[in-house]
């Protein structure tokens, strides 16, 4: 079987060169692919470590609204006056909303940070791939 295999891979050999086609470095193409790995892998740690840090902004968010409707809370008095009330739960929801319209900007800020780093490690790692195939074929013409 394996001079089955030698003859097909001579056949294939014997027919690229009859058909002018480049010379293929396998072990420049097996590190290339070890690259677009790493690359991958790199781009998907970041991602990770960008949607822990989205989920951690999110966390935040909520603790700080939790301590304000704790405030709240304890300021509340069922008995007491109605404009006071009202004052208290104005300028609860209005503390809520700002804690949720920060705690979303800087969610969408994170977000957007580590996606834009874990796609520019792709295209990093594309460029290059595009490079080695260039100097490759180059190299593969002149020789």
């Amino acid at each position: 079987m394996t001079n089955e295999n030698t003859s097909y891979v001579d056949m294939l050999r014997k027919f690229g060169r009859d058909l002018g086609l480049p010379k293929i470095d396998v072990d420049k193409l097996i590190e290339s692919h070890r690259k677009n790995i790493d690359a991958l892998s790199q781009s998907a740690t970041v991602a990770a470590q960008g949607a822990q840090s989205v989920a951690q902004k999110q966390r935040e968010i909520f603790e700080a609204g939790l301590q304000e409707a704790t405030k709240l809370a304890r300021g509340y008095q069922p008995l007491g006056k109605l404009k006071d009330n009202l004052a208290l739960q104005t300028e609860f929801a209005k503390k809520v909303f700002e804690i949720a319209v920060t705690g979303a900007q800087d969610s969408t800020t994170a977000a957007r940070q580590s996606t834009g780093e874990a796609v520019k490690i792709i295209q990093d790692r594309l460029k290059e791939s595009i490079d080695e195939i260039q100097s490759s074929v180059n190299r593969s013409k002149s020789a």
